[in-house]
């Protein structure tokens, strides 16, 4: 059974940072691309940041480039999303997706993902 899950969301201050990670099990983490994608209330789903199967490949999206960081651990199957610099516009729930696409600027821009988590929280607010 595929399994993604999310954990590390809360509630931080403007400028604050939080380290989101996925737990992945149930297929071969090295064989897929990995996404984070967020949802706000009342917004169209954005991907983030993807990372490709090898992790030589990253793509962020432009408001979060300089902020966000990627990495993945195929050995432990997890992948992790550094968010520093938060700002309130960063709140939303943060989804990790894992997709089999050579392309990670494709998977990001139009938010492919096959196998999807359960989300967790960010919210940044004083």
């Amino acid at each position: 059974q595929v399994q993604l899950v999310e954990s590390g969301g809360g509630l931080v201050q403007p400028g604050g940072s939080l380290r989101l990670s996925c737990a992945t099990s149930g297929f071969t983490l090295g064989h897929y691309a990995i996404g984070w994608f967020r949802q706000a209330p009342g917004k169209e789903r954005e991907g983030v940041s993807c990372i490709s199967s090898n992790g030589f490949s990253t793509y962020y999206a432009d408001s979060v480039k300089g902020r966000f960081t990627i990495s993945r651990d195929n050995a432990q199957n997890m992948v992790y999303l550094q968010m520093n610099s938060l700002k309130p516009e960063d709140t939303a729930v943060y989804y990790c997706v894992a997709h089999q696409i050579s392309s990670v600027r494709s998977m990001c821009v139009m938010t492919l993902g096959f196998h999807r988590g359960q989300g967790t929280q960010v919210t940044v607010s004083s």
